[in-house]
């Protein structure tokens, strides 16, 4: 297992994080798109009183922007994936258009779904449970999705989950993008098997990777932050030898 510290939409980090190999899989959370916020005099608002922000978030002037953005990542991870490899891409709805159109570009012309993940909220009232929906993972691939035999199960298309029902948020710095095992489990299993490689290129607190090797897939990771890259070492390695003695 592979985490290095660097930026995805340049080459040498995933030279370092594949070390020759190429993936069979990139499972991935890149920074939603969400645009800077201004007054009508082109001022940036106080970014106090803006949610979800922190040093953690990235904000993009426009749609064209990010999407400039997507294509500079997903050109190297074209490189560094199987031809046959599936992309798995977590995105808000506003980055769903641009994440596509580059996919397509980028030899994963076909959408196979997407993936919902319901969160749950404190909101609540009279018994009732308050889900909320503010991300999907697009399953992407360069063929046509296949009809399933008769006897096999279904594909998952959804799961809910809260924030950090496992504790690893809170135990690995409480990341934005953090998400719990049970959310992740159902993709890897889906699309991956034991063994195979396993690249994500925005790893965040290390979620996508930890759960990969949990599930004994081989796991390389890049993140931009160095504290964030830190602690994915950290968590791999723990990861790594709580497998080995179960």
């Amino acid at each position: 297992m592979n985490a290095i510290h660097g930026d995805s939409t340049t080459w040498d980090p995933w030279v370092k994080a594949l070390q020759g190999d190429r993936a069979h899989l990139l499972f991935t959370d890149p920074p939603y798109c969400l645009l800077t916020r201004r007054r009508k005099t082109g001022e940036r608002r106080d970014p106090k009183k803006v949610k979800n922000e922190g040093p953690e978030v990235r904000r993009f002037e426009s749609v064209g922007e990010y999407r400039d953005f997507t294509k500079a990542w997903m050109t190297h991870a074209q490189a560094c994936t199987l031809p046959e490899a599936p992309w798995i891409v977590w995105t808000n709805l506003l980055g769903k258009a641009p994440i596509l159109a580059e996919a397509q570009a980028h030899g994963r012309p076909h959408c196979w779904g997407e993936f919902t993940w319901a969160k749950r909220t404190r909101e609540g009232n009279s018994g009732e449970e308050i889900l909320r929906v503010v991300e999907v993972a697009l399953v992407l691939s360069p063929v046509a999705m296949p009809a399933l035999a008769a006897a096999a199960p279904a594909r998952p298309w959804a799961v809910v989950a809260g924030y950090d029902d496992d504790g690893e948020a809170a135990t690995w710095g409480s990341h934005p993008n953090h998400k719990p095992f049970g959310v992740l489990e159902a993709l890897l299993r889906t699309y991956s098997q034991p063994g195979q490689l396993i690249v994500d290129c925005f790893a965040g607190s290390g979620s996508i990777p930890a759960a990969a090797a949990r599930l004994e897939r081989r796991a390389a990771a890049i993140e931009k932050s160095a504290e964030w890259a830190k602690r994915v070492k950290a968590r791999l390695a723990a990861t790594s030898f709580r497998v080995s003695v179960t």
